[in-house]
């Protein structure tokens, strides 16, 4: 089944919209909420409760790219669920992930003025403008917290390249939000 047929058996509020999406997408949703957090039982829970968040979205919203759409809320809920557990053992993969970017991206405490949705868009430009290569290595580590060995197998690299990319790719982007204006 296609993701049109699917968002529109969310708009017909069909609980088969929900067995479609876990049959289509169940193993990317967990594996993001694994690599996030560690443990099956959460990562089942967080996809769960992305399942949920997506009944609850789909209508009004209408996602052109359902698998951009469910990636997204499974890991802002798996996200959520990190914090919520930070006073447990912690998923030193996605806090290192995270810790990598935090030197480079404008604090939001800091600096109210900072416009979450600007940033987002910013870094999606600064994306596309990198090479496809470079831009797969990035959203492997940084939105799917995929580790180095992992990225490396994926794409037959050797993990000192995808160190380096990562790396180059980092200050690359430091440069681009300087230049655009942001204080960091």
């Amino acid at each position: 089944m296609d993701d049109r047929q699917i968002v529109e058996l969310f708009f017909a509020r069909s609980e088969e919209a929900l067995r479609e999406t876990d049959a289509k997408y169940g193993r990317l949703c967990f594996r993001i909420a694994q690599n996030i957090l560690s443990r099956d039982a959460d990562a089942e829970e967080c996809v769960n409760d992305a399942y949920l968040c997506l009944w609850n979205a789909i209508p009004p919203q209408k996602p052109e790219d359902l698998a951009a759409y469910v990636s997204k809320i499974v890991r802002n809920v798996s996200l959520k669920r990190l914090r919520f557990n930070s006073a447990m053992k912690r998923n030193i993969q996605a806090e290192v992930s995270l810790s990598e970017l935090e030197s480079i991206l404008p604090d939001s405490m800091a600096e109210s003025e900072v416009d979450d949705r600007q940033l987002g868009k910013l870094i999606s430009a600064f994306l596309w403008r990198e090479s496809e290569s470079s831009r797969n290595v990035f959203i492997s580590k940084y939105f799917f917290f995929d580790s180095v060995r992992e990225i490396a197998e994926r794409y037959s690299y050797s993990e000192s390249k995808v160190k380096s990319m990562l790396f180059h790719t980092r200050r690359r982007l430091q440069n681009y939000l300087l230049k655009e204006g942001y204080e960091l």
